[in-house]
């Protein structure tokens, strides 16, 4: 095939990655591509092996709306209640001296083992026909024609690539190499998982607790119940287990560990400590002919890394429809694909306005006036939850916040 048009009859997909955007991307091919008529033959590398949970992945794993609906209607597959851990329906917002609670029992959030979530859509997409190669990608080659991805097990040909590797160095360095990929810029995130026993885990509840300390380059921490056990994580641009470890001691983080099933109180050295990252700009050089980027590996993500699971899925969709309806060149993706991800995009520099202002606000104990005040106001609190859970864009957060009544309500909080 030389065109660089629509996928046709017999067109070929390949993906690297079968994390959540990979697969989504594959089976929004499949159930497009039966929507026109068209056979599509997808094939999907993946190097790690989410059976058994030998791999973890770093996710916290929050989902909420529309994730299900996009599994369900879009991808046309069951979503997966069964891997529920619990319901979230509140966030408390922790600031230097003063805390909230910010409720939202209309619209639950989900929490997931991720790495069961993975397995669960990949043996899926599997189930239904789409190929699955267990290696990991090490070489790119784009001709006229095609594509080929030479992995550690055998290449594969096709006339798109996908990159749905998340932050992946390996594979970002194949696709630096081949077309001058950049990598988006990435916050460092660490996270300890911590079994208290199943009664401490009923008392800990449904919230999910949030901190903005301002403190030692930590931009913000989180205790999160994930149905047997507890994730403390942490982000910042430069973290260590020091970083985690001074977390750890806060006062109000201590307050809500509970002992452990042998009435030990938590103790980082019991746990393990896990390493990760997570984007906050879009990359470079994302997209072009014959290949694209979704998810993190775009950098199209929530700033703060809100609703990754969901933005991951939806831009995979979005890739499907622009290889099928627009094409595969660099035009197409540019005119039809980044034009779909305007949502995404444009959310991008609110969210670096609001990430500046929280940063700013925490280094001189101005976020507990605004906490004091979001007790007392509803506007400030819906804000706070907008922002905290995920569920509202970074723009109308601050169009909330902004509002005469809501500056206001924080004005009357400082005095």
């Amino acid at each position: 095939m030389t065109s660089l048009g629509p996928l046709p009859d017999d067109g070929r997909v390949a993906i690297i990655g079968g994390g959540p955007g990979g697969v989504g991307c594959a089976l929004a091919v499949r159930a497009l591509a039966q929507q026109m008529g068209r056979r599509i033959h997808i094939t999907i590398i993946e190097g790690k092996d989410f059976a058994g949970e030998r791999h973890h992945n770093l996710c916290v794993g929050i989902v909420s709306p529309p994730l299900p609906e996009l599994v369900e209607q879009r991808l046309g597959v069951a979503c997966p209640e069964h891997l529920r851990q619990g319901v979230i329906t509140t966030y408390v917002l922790h600031a230097s001296r003063e805390e909230v609670a910010l409720e939202n029992t209309a619209h639950p959030s989900f929490a997931i083992r991720r790495v069961q979530f993975d397995h669960y859509m990949l043996e899926t997409a599997r189930r239904l026909g789409i190929a699955v190669v267990e290696a990991r990608a090490s070489g790119l080659e784009f001709s006229a024609e095609r594509v080929v991805i030479y992995t550690d097990a055998a290449s594969v040909e096709a006339d798109v690539v996908v990159g749905a590797f998340g932050l992946d160095e390996g594979a970002a360095e194949v696709f630096r190499q081949a077309v001058g990929y950049r990598p988006p810029r990435a916050l460092v995130s660490l996270l300890v998982r911590y079994y208290p026993g199943q009664q401490a885990m009923q008392r800990f509840g449904g919230r999910i607790h949030a901190f903005l300390p301002g403190f030692l380059g930590m931009e913000f921490g989180a205790i999160t119940p994930k149905g047997d056990h507890l994730n403390a994580n942490i982000a910042g641009r430069a973290l260590d287990v020091g970083t985690m470890q001074a977390f750890l001691a806060r006062p109000e983080v201590k307050a809500l560990l509970p002992d452990d099933i042998e009435g030990r109180p938590f103790d980082l050295n019991r746990v393990g400590l896990f390493r990760g990252r997570f984007p906050r700009s879009l990359a470079g050089a994302y997209y072009g002919d014959r290949y694209v980027m979704v998810g993190d590996a775009a950098g199209l993500v929530r700033a703060f890394k809100g609703k990754g699971v969901t933005s991951a899925v939806q831009t995979g969709i979005r890739a499907a429809e622009t290889i099928l309806q627009a094409g595969i060149s660099r035009a197409a993706f540019a005119s039809h694909y980044a034009a779909a991800n305007r949502d995404i995009i444009g959310d991008l520099r609110f969210g670096r306005a609001v990430r500046l202002m929280v940063l700013l606000s925490a280094r001189y104990g101005l976020l507990d006036p605004v906490v004091r005040a979001a007790r007392r106001d509803v506007g400030v609190r819906q804000a706070l939850y907008g922002a905290v859970s995920a569920h509202q864009p970074y723009r109308q957060v601050l169009g909330s916040m902004f509002n005469l009544r809501s500056v206001a309500a924080v004005l009357r909080a400082l005095v």
